[in-house]
């Protein structure tokens, strides 16, 4: 009985490397269940709503949410990565600047998806026109991620365009087959 009582204090005990790693699995297995329950909450959302662009654009921006709430976690309950932490709060500030000079598409990316999500000046499933470097393309936009939009175009190929340059450049919105032609009063005032 002394043994099993050792060795459960020395795995649930965080500071030697044993608990450590035994933590590492918990909080790991603990983030990835949460991915997917908020793929699965995606999914079984997605019936109920007809826009699905933001029900995916919330389970990836919750998949992330897990991960990075679990890394916070396990750093705060290891002693060790605790007291480091505070050591590198000091260079943090310059890493944070590195970062964000290194990662300032991606970021703009992803604000940019913020904006589509929050305006919705589309709508998976909508047929957009837009400039390419190929020139002006015409495809259904058939996701919108954090860092992209992918549209298909009538040739089945996809255009892969950033969220920046989506919410930068001017989208022309075609009117959908059997749907109202855009434009139409709905009873909204329009300005």
């Amino acid at each position: 009985m002394d043994y099993l009582e050792d060795v459960l204090r020395l795995i649930l005990d965080p500071k030697n490397f044993v608990g450590a790693l035994f933590y590492a699995i918990v909080f790991l297995t603990a983030a990835l269940l949460a991915g997917r329950l908020a793929r699965l909450f995606a999914r079984r959302s997605a019936r109920h709503f007809s826009d699905i662009t933001a029900i995916n654009f919330v389970a990836q921006l919750l998949q992330v949410a897990a991960f990075v709430i679990a890394l916070i976690l396990y750093a705060q309950l290891i002693p060790a990565l605790r007291s480091m932490g505070t050591a590198l709060l000091a260079g943090v500030s310059v890493v944070s600047v590195v970062v964000g000079i290194a990662a300032q598409n991606t970021l703009g990316n992803l604000i940019a998806g913020f904006s589509l999500l929050l305006y919705r000046p589309f709508h998976i499933g909508d047929r957009v026109q837009l400039n390419t470097p190929r020139g002006v393309a015409t495809g259904t936009v058939t996701s919108l991620s954090l860092g992209y939009t992918v549209l298909t175009d009538p040739d089945k190929h996809e255009i892969i365009v950033p969220n920046s340059v989506m919410v930068t450049q001017v989208i022309i919105r075609l009117a959908q087959d059997g749907r109202r032609p855009l434009g139409e009063s709905t009873g909204e005032r329009q300005f």
